[in-house]
């Protein structure tokens, strides 16, 4: 298990990557993020400031299976 509260994984066949977070001790799927932009307004709805400044930080944001910021289908 990653240690970082947010993950991102990697991109489906069909492009778009699922994004949970864990939150009082249990994952909650956020949705499926097609872009940056989707991610951002997923952490915002989750509660979290100025999560542009969080994306690249390891410590906050696992990149599952494919490079950051990279969500079209492999």
């Amino acid at each position: 298990m990653s240690s970082a509260p947010i993950v991102v994984n990697r991109p489906s066949g069909t492009g778009g990557r699922r994004v949970t977070v864990h939150s009082r001790g249990r994952d909650e799927i956020l949705g499926t993020a097609y872009s940056d932009h989707d991610l951002v307004v997923f952490l915002e709805g989750a509660g979290i400031a100025d999560p542009e400044v969080i994306l690249d930080d390891p410590e906050w944001v696992e990149w599952r299976g494919g490079s950051a910021h990279k969500f079209s289908a492999t």
